[in-house]
């Protein structure tokens, strides 16, 4: 259990802060801006789930990656080093990508295929999930290049899981919009005469 007494410590004064392993790590290293941006695409989640009360589905799956992105930050937080730690790291699992997977795909059967890209936009609920799946993206892209690294090494189901979240939430963003009936769709080249 988490118990924070104390919101402020000090330690990070110096500019480093602490991974799960007791390692100290500087503030702009590529494993903390990870973990960091998964922390960023959940508060963009948070946004989006105050458009989303009155679609009960839809918010408790956004409440369900929102909890799942604490356990990826934990997981990211918690390099594989090989060393033996003092408790079980929590890791993501198969598990919640297979869960992802199937709620994509129940999402999915409610819309019409695309014809063309969507812009974001629409309702704010569908703007702030494109916000949230950009941010996503970006978090992918760090963990990737963090796992590129010979001694930096992600857990394969989270960067499955960051992957497939990141599709849910264009499709959740879609049908924000009625069901893809409010999409904004781009019109190539409409501007440039």
């Amino acid at each position: 259990m988490v118990k924070l007494n104390k919101i402020y410590t000090r330690t990070g004064d110096d500019g480093t802060t602490g991974l799960g392993n007791g390692e100290r790590r500087e503030k702009h290293d590529l494993r903390v801006a990870a973990f960091g941006t998964v922390d960023e695409a959940n508060a963009c989640l948070g946004i989006a789930r105050t458009h989303t009360i009155d679609q009960p589905a839809l918010d408790a799956m956004l409440s369900r990656i929102q909890n799942d992105f604490f356990d990826l930050g934990a997981d990211l937080a918690t390099p594989d080093t090989g060393k033996k730690l003092d408790y079980e790291p929590l890791r993501m699992t198969d598990h919640q990508v297979e869960r992802i997977e199937s709620e994509i795909d129940a999402l999915n059967a409610r819309l019409d295929p695309l014809r063309s890209f969507v812009l974001p936009g629409g309702s704010p609920a569908s703007a702030a999930l494109h916000l949230a799946r950009t941010v996503a993206r970006r978090a992918e892209r760090l963990m990737v290049e963090l796992n590129e690294r010979p001694d930096e090494p992600v857990n394969g189901a989270a960067l499955r899981y960051i992957n497939r979240v990141s599709d849910l939430l264009f499709v959740a963003a879609r049908c924000a919009n009625q069901n893809g009936q409010d999409d904004v769709l781009w019109v190539p080249g409409e501007n440039r005469t």
